[in-house]
């Protein structure tokens, strides 16, 4: 790992969405919390026609709004004076050719020794073609310093085209440069389900077939499409949320214990249990997958449209909003252990959460005379937005009669008041400046995950679909009920700030 954190923070789609909702807010929260290294400038390139001072009094809004402490204007105008703006259009050469000249004047007055990292806060499909452009203008050269490039999701819209982008990428940043960002990963408590299994003699002996009796991987949104209809009409929810989040959570829950600490030994484990995962056929599609699509409804009381009537969706749109599935991990560890997945829009409650049932055992000493009394036992690991632990086991409720009920301890670790957990983009962009690859998607990990869904994808588009299936503000199609139901089980649904429903 690189100790030398000093660069030029180089973003390219300075004027968009990310940059100012997250980027620049992550940014100003690094130097609040003075982890920002001395030497150090932010280059934000646009085609709109602007200033770097005007570029500078945008920001103030989008730092005063979504930034995690508040705006200090001392704070903030030492950030703000190394923040520059440039124009120019991307698909131009006269662009890069000035862009190299300003960065040379930059690390001259910044001592920066040419380190840069290049944030690509762009539409996918502009990844490959900006690397080159960087290689062809001498924008990368290695001159005893580190140049990084960070892409967001999606990779690619199907296996084959993520090996296209990926091969574009590889020819311009090897594969130790190359930082491919999925903000859940830097996500609390998604980094702390392996401290949560590892570190704990509670957890680990138990964490298997013997004792578990399946696992349940879920994340709900309330929201709808919002004003990302083009690109949800081209990815839907498998695509969107199973490929990349939903698939790293199941890693992390199903992994064997790495080696040691490093990078690839973790990332090493992650794409071992990708590449267990048992190969779906067309008939385990059709039978242990549902997808569905929102229809109009009322989330918490208010009237919201259906999916087909959002801006930019098809009229007659077959594109999922919610998606299900049943998987099994092929390994000694999880012989004969389901795994459901969910993920969906216009649901009544936003969580993110892993759940593990552990098994009841019928020889214990309770079970015969009160089994119809005996919950089980539940790990819940919440993701987001309540961060913690919760765990759920039998006691005897207080009384002179033998009542057995379900208690919970409950850990929260951001319900406190003054608790102000870092946000992912924070840790995610303090880790490239590091060095630190561990959060960050390795091209084996996109290769699997996009074999799995594409054997999906597939069997879906030959299949045809009546929706809307769902109202929004329900919890999904009543086959992803069936879908736990003909196995005996049930989705716990965990809402924010809700207990378990028994």
């Amino acid at each position: 790992m690189n100790t030398d954190l000093s660069n030029i923070f180089v973003i390219f789609g300075g004027t968009g969405d990310l940059t100012y909702r997250k980027l620049i807010p992550a940014l100003y929260n690094l130097h609040h919390e003075n982890q920002l290294p001395e030497h150090f400038a932010v280059v934000s390139i646009g085609r709109r026609d602007k200033t770097s001072e005007q570029y500078r009094n945008e920001l103030v809004d989008s730092v005063k709004q979504f930034s995690r402490f508040p705006f200090i204007e001392e704070a903030w105008k030492t950030l703000e004076d190394r923040i520059y703006y440039e124009q120019f259009d991307f698909s131009q050469d006269e662009g890069y050719y000035h862009l190299k000249e300003f960065l040379q004047q930059l690390d001259q007055k910044y001592q920066t020794n040419g380190n840069r990292i290049y944030y690509l806060a762009v539409a996918p499909e502009y990844f490959g073609f900006i690397a080159e452009k960087l290689k062809i203008h001498g924008l990368i050269e290695n001159q005893r310093s580190w140049k990084r490039v960070v892409i967001e999701k999606p990779f690619g819209r199907d296996l084959q085209s993520a090996r296209e982008l990926n091969q574009q990428m590889i020819q311009v940043f090897t594969e130790e440069n190359t930082y491919r960002i999925d903000h859940y990963l830097g996500k609390e408590m998604l980094q702390n389900i392996m401290v949560i299994r590892f570190a704990n003699a509670l957890f680990e002996p138990i964490w298997n077939h013997r004792y578990i009796d399946h696992i349940q991987i879920s994340s709900s949104e309330t929201v709808g499409v919002e004003n990302r209809g083009g690109y949800y009409e081209k990815a839907g929810a498998l695509r969107d949320m199973i490929q990349n989040h939903m698939l790293q959570l199941l890693t992390l829950t199903a992994m064997e214990p790495p080696i040691n600490l490093k990078t690839e030994s973790i990332r090493d484990e992650k794409v071992k249990v990708l590449r267990s995962i048992e190969e779906f056929t067309k008939e385990t599609v059709i039978k242990n997958t549902v997808r569905g699509q929102y229809g109009p409804g009322k989330i918490k009381g208010k009237n919201v449209s259906g999916y087909r009537e959002e801006e930019r969706v098809s009229p007659t749109s077959t594109t999922e909003t919610f998606a299900a599935l049943k998987l099994h991990i092929n390994n000694f560890r999880w012989s004969g252990v389901p795994f459901y997945i969910r993920t969906g829009k216009r649901m009544p409650s936003k969580s993110t959460e892993v759940i593990v049932q552990f098994k009841q055992l019928e020889h214990t000493l309770y079970f015969k005379e009160y089994k119809d009394y005996l919950m089980p036992n539940l790990l819940v690991i919440r993701i987001q937005p309540l961060e913690g632990v919760y765990l759920q086991f039998n006691a005897k409720q207080p009384g002179t009669k033998n009542h057995i009920v379900p208690v919970k301890m409950d850990f929260c670790q951001n319900c406190q008041v003054g608790s102000n957990s870092p946000e992912a983009y924070e840790r995610l962009i303090y880790d490239v400046m590091k060095g630190d690859s561990t959060l960050f998607t390795r091209w084996d990990e996109v290769e699997y995950s996009w074999k799995l869904v594409d054997t999906i994808a597939e069997v879906w588009q030959n299949q045809p679909i009546v929706f809307p299936n769902y109202p929004s503000g329900t919890w999904g199609p009543k086959e992803a009920d069936e879908l736990l139901h003909r196995d005996r089980r049930r989705w716990w649904n965990v809402g924010e700030g809700e207990l378990m429903k028994l």
